[in-house]
């Protein structure tokens, strides 16, 4: 499996089971940790991470190894941005997730393979330095206040076309698969597609909601980031609803092709 579709294969599982088992005391813990006012900055393609979200990471530049036993030493956290689509050199989209290192294990060649859990949105201000590895000022992002009736609405809206699609037959994406020793799609997934979006359609506040739903069948990773830059939960959920009639009016018309 492409290393893109492992992590996003085990964001959505490690975060599936999560959530079903301790997401409240998960959130808990989240809102209870003090964020630093500048962190290291890992930039990466089509790479999102959400708060509660869990992504594996595998570290092996030497800039990043260093990044990682700085980050060890000290509050154990970083940010992970995607990369300007536009740009050869390395730019960082200003919108990112922060994530906390929760395991870390390394090797013998120096490389490491490391889990970090989704704390906060967060804004990328100045630079404190370039090198060895990146380190920016940060701003987190806190959604404000939404209109209840108008986010239960849009949420309905969103549970109304996980059901459409799973009645399309669209199931989730290919790297929610799990791979077999042979490095090809198993057959039996960890969880089938019905039950996957049981759960998510079980989440009551919009806000995860959106992230959630966002985490497990969004493949596109500009939609993906999308749904991340939205502060604003009203347009967090307008958007995601307009990824998932995309998704659907695409299925149809292949399906009439």
């Amino acid at each position: 499996m492409h290393d893109a579709a492992w992590c996003h294969f085990w964001q959505v599982r490690i975060c599936w089971l999560t959530s079903t088992t301790c997401a409240g005391a998960l959130l808990s813990y989240i809102k209870s940790v003090k964020l630093p006012r500048e962190v290291p900055i890992m930039t990466l393609p089509n790479a999102t991470l959400f708060p509660q979200a869990l992504l594996p990471l595998y570290i092996f530049e030497p800039r990043y190894r260093k990044m990682l036993a700085d980050a060890l030493h000290s509050h154990r956290m970083f940010s992970v941005a995607m990369q300007r689509p536009d740009r050869t050199r390395e730019t960082p989209l200003q919108v990112a997730g922060l994530g906390l290192i929760r395991v870390s294990v390394g090797h013998k060649d120096g490389t490491s393979h490391l889990i970090l859990q989704g704390l906060a949105r967060v804004e990328l201000e100045e630079p404190v330095r370039m090198k060895p590895y990146r380190i920016q000022r940060i701003r987190p992002l806190t959604s404000p206040p939404c209109d209840t009736v108008a986010a239960d609405a849009l949420l309905a809206k969103v549970r109304e076309l996980l059901k459409e699609r799973l009645d399309l037959g669209l199931t989730l994406p290919p790297p929610f698969m799990p791979q077999s020793k042979k490095g090809k799609p198993s057959q039996t997934p960890p969880f089938s597609s019905k039950e996957v979006m049981q759960y998510l359609d079980s989440i009551a506040d919009p806000e995860q909601a959106a992230d959630q739903v966002t985490i497990a069948v969004l493949q596109n990773a500009v939609e993906r980031q999308a749904i991340l830059e939205a502060v604003d939960v009203e347009m967090r959920l307008r958007r995601l609803i307009q990824f998932l009639l995309r998704d659907i009016r695409s299925h149809r018309k292949g399906r009439h092709e």
